[in-house]
């Protein structure tokens, strides 16, 4: 198992270690329930280091990356972000990402842990035909950086203290380069994925411990906490935002998983992977449709429950769920069969052998008040 450059203040503090995408990875410290609760209403630090970067540049890169992706990198400027997902060519998707435009010439991509390899090779199929040399214009940087997430209300303010540019009035999905904790040139971004605000922070390896002591010093004032990705997973339920190998994956498109929004087909799109198949789909309808629901009969939905109607036909499957930390009620998303998935609908989860009524909603299921 590989270890990030966190590692050791993980074991350190207690944390609950667990094998994720390779990695030794925290689940939690002090509880799910609490740490959620934490980043909801203070801040509390990630260690994603084991999410994947790759790098795209040269005069090609930006023709390369809107025939792979699905999203019109065109409109990015420098230090924006963009989401986005690769099709497989077969209808469904290779991974979701976050596309960094440093520079016309020169983008980052985000990828997620479990996919590192598969999107590499994925990336490395055509970039031949964008004249990109993996190893050159296409580099694997993944075991070179790693990443904090801080996120939470008191985040920015926490992160300001050891930043030498001002942060706070970032808006989301930007970056800057700037030095943080004393170390020059640190990507910090603002896209987040519980919900609560925040920024992430990434910086070579080697900076990792000293990023980290910087970090909690600053933060002891207001409560800073380490959190495991246990409550990272439940603040993104909360939010409705997808997770790749349980609400999107290679048999899933886009458009099924209400991901239209990042698969554009204008002009200045132009072509990309399973354009065809995409627009034939939107055309003559999607045959499931990705739905948030909440329970209304107490009840756990879990992942690979079964969605049914009220005297028992199976109409869908669960893909998310657990316990909401914040509103004491089941929660989670499903594919259902479209005429299923329109808000206020009833809809019944299958939770051992007893069918518990639930109401489809319009994520995210947490609105702060």
């Amino acid at each position: 198992m590989k270890k990030t450059a966190f590692t050791r203040f993980h074991e350190e503090l207690g944390a609950k270690m667990v094998p994720f995408a390779g990695y030794t990875m925290p689940i939690e410290y002090q509880g799910i329930n609490a740490e959620h609760i934490h980043i909801r209403e203070n801040a509390g630090v990630f260690d994603v280091s084991h999410m994947g970067e790759i790098w795209v540049k040269g005069p090609d890169a930006l023709s390369f990356i809107q025939y792979v992706t699905s999203n019109d990198a065109s409109v990015l400027q420098d230090g924006k972000v963009q989401y986005t997902c690769f099709p497989n060519g077969r209808g469904g998707i290779v991974d979701d990402l976050l596309v960094y435009r440093i520079d016309a010439v020169t983008y980052l991509l985000v990828v997620n842990a479990a996919n590192i390899q598969k999107d590499w090779d994925h990336l490395c199929k055509y970039a031949p035909q964008f004249n990109i040399t993996p190893g050159k214009e296409l580099y694997d940087a993944s075991d070179e950086i790693c990443q904090l997430a801080v996120q939470g209300p008191n985040a920015l303010e926490i992160v300001q203290k050891i930043c030498d540019c001002d942060i706070r009035d970032m808006e989301y999905y930007t970056f800057r380069k700037c030095t943080v904790a004393g170390i020059p040139q640190a990507i910090l971004s603002t896209t987040g994925y519980t919900g609560a605000g925040g920024c992430e922070i990434y910086v070579a390896n080697s900076d990792g411990e000293k990023l980290w002591k910087e970090l909690f010093a600053a933060g002891n004032q207001y409560g800073l906490v380490p959190v495991g990705l246990g409550a990272r997973d439940t603040l993104r339920l909360e939010m409705g935002f997808c997770l790749y190998g349980n609400d999107i994956d290679d048999t899933t498109s886009p458009l099924e998983a209400g991901l239209g929004w990042i698969t554009k087909f204008s002009e200045a799109k132009g072509d990309f992977i399973d354009k065809t198949f995409l627009l034939e789909q939107k055309a003559r309808g999607v045959p499931r449709k990705l739905a948030g629901f909440k329970m209304v009969d107490r009840g756990v939905p879990r992942h690979g429950y079964s969605v049914c109607t009220s005297d028992g036909t199976k109409i869908g499957s669960v893909t998310s769920g657990n316990m909401s930390p914040m509103l004491k009620i089941g929660i989670g998303m499903a594919y259902v069969e479209p005429d299923y998935a329109k808000p206020e609908t009833e809809i019944y989860i299958n939770v051992r052998d007893r069918l518990l009524k639930a109401v489809v909603v319009r994520p995210p299921f947490y609105k702060k008040q």
